[in-house]
């Protein structure tokens, strides 16, 4: 994550002051191979056909730059928003390979912060203060904190030694960083399957047929196991239908 947030300051750096310098490049390059480049200095008049095309070639040049690096900006920044640059972060700081050596509290306070209805301020000031005494102990007074090679066998020794009594909260953070790679898998998957259902043959599909065609996609699995014949007499247990199903 650290080499991501790199790579999207080098890029917004190379979009906002580094255009010249890449030019500098290009033009003892291009003079090496035999490749015609426009002058950047010239002003050229768009009625001159013949002149036209070479004259705002370098134009047409800039603005592929800054298409290009606004892809890539845009690309990473779909993939890896704040949110989510914040979220893995913090999971990672969690992690407790090498004695907690990624250990880092304000970065996991922010992860807290995400889950509001699990910690109010008042909670969040409590994990602060547990925080500071969980993270001597795993280091220094607990073998069983020694070796573990994720945030599972974190949670799975917590539990063990009963120390989910004492530090509740971080407790209760280290089991949502386990459910939040399937949480937001479920949520994709929800999105995925929205575009298959609501196509451009259904556009007008209401919101209530919509969400019980999503749920029906969604949990096929529980589905099948349903028989047809439950599901007749269901539907046909709703209301008085003319024809028998």
């Amino acid at each position: 994550m650290s080499l991501l947030d790199l790579a999207k300051t080098r890029v917004q750096t190379m979009r906002e002051s580094e255009l010249e310098s890449l030019m500098n490049e290009v033009y003892p390059f291009s003079g090496k191979h035999n490749i015609m480049i426009s002058k950047m200095d010239e002003d050229y008049p768009r009625s001159k056909r013949k002149k036209s095309g070479i004259s705002y070639a370098h134009h047409f040049h800039v603005e592929i730059f800054y298409a290009v690096i606004n892809l890539q900006l845009h690309e990473i920044n779909s993939h890896f928003d704040v949110v989510t640059s914040d979220l893995l972060l913090g999971m990672t700081c969690l992690n407790p390979v090498d004695s907690f050596a990624n250990f880092d509290k304000d970065r996991i306070m922010k992860l807290a912060k995400y889950y509001p209805s699990e910690f109010d301020d008042n909670k969040l000031r409590d994990l602060s203060f547990q925080l500071d005494s969980f993270i001597v102990y795993a280091r220094t007074c607990d073998s069983k904190f020694v070796n573990l090679k994720g945030i599972k066998d974190l949670a799975i020794v917590i539990a063990k030694t009963k120390l989910d009594q004492i530090w509740c909260h971080v407790y209760l953070l280290v089991k949502l960083t386990l459910i939040l790679h399937v949480a937001t898998a479920s949520v994709e998957r929800t999105f995925s399957s929205m575009k298959l259902i609501k196509n451009d043959l259904r556009n007008s599909i209401s919101e209530e047929y919509l969400n019980g065609c999503l749920v029906c996609n969604i949990e096929r699995k529980v589905f099948a196991t349903v028989s047809n014949d439950a599901i007749i007499d269901r539907f046909q247990s709703i209301k008085t239908c003319r024809v028998q199903l």
